[in-house]
């Protein structure tokens, strides 16, 4: 599964490598990699195989699932459809409650003590994740954990989903993309060092001025 999701991705350019022209992340910082999985709902058959591989993940590592929700704005599409196949109830949480109407932060009808699995379309440092896991169980519900399309599978990310107590599973991660994407021409072998070590320290950019 891990290495057919990194294919479709790569295929689609919804995760992108691109070592030698680095792209600025809002923060500033200087990334080989950009991520848009909002391009899988656009491509029929990487949609297909990324919703049934989700659908799978809630199967054999929440099969006591009740409900899912969806994160705002990216994986609420994802959660429609992955219980849809399922045949589960689905709603998704905001970034913050509404100023308006009832004033809701969670759509969808939740019940206090549901079990409940949080469907996210790319985890990095995994702080607005654990934003939403919060907010649901401050509604009461239990969050058995995350299914995610994609993760960084940064060090910061991997403490903050610790410390919040929740599990990620993700359907593949960036040393999977990597592998794909050099050994189908995507980038050059030796840029693979290049990704990792972002990866490990966002912060050092001393592997874009690495020897070539």
């Amino acid at each position: 599964m891990n290495k057919l999701i990194a294919e479709d991705l790569l295929s689609i350019n919804a995760v992108f490598l691109r070592p030698q022209e680095p792209f600025t992340w809002a923060s500033g910082i200087k990334s080989p990699i950009y991520c848009d999985n909002r391009l899988t709902l656009t491509a029929p058959k990487v949609r297909n195989d990324v919703e049934n591989a989700l659908a799978e993940v809630v199967r054999n590592e929440y099969p006591d699932a009740e409900v899912l929700m969806g994160t705002s704005t990216a994986g609420i599409a994802h959660a429609a459809i992955t219980a849809t196949i399922l045949d589960l109830p689905m709603g998704y949480v905001r970034s913050g409650a509404k100023d308006h109407g009832r004033g809701n932060q969670i759509e969808g009808k939740l019940e206090a003590g549901q079990k409940v699995v949080v469907i996210e379309d790319l985890i990095s440092t995994g702080g607005s994740v654990i934003e939403v896991v919060n907010a649901l169980r401050d509604a009461g519900a239990e969050v058995l954990g995350i299914a995610s399309i994609f993760t960084y599978g940064m060090q910061k990310g991997i403490d903050r989903l610790a410390a919040a107590n929740v599990k990620n599973v993700s359907l593949t991660c960036i040393d999977e993309v990597v592998e794909v994407a050099a050994e189908n021409g995507y980038i050059k072998p030796e840029d693979k060092e290049k990704i990792i070590k972002f990866r490990n320290n966002p912060s050092d950019e001393s592997w874009i001025g690495a020897a070539k």
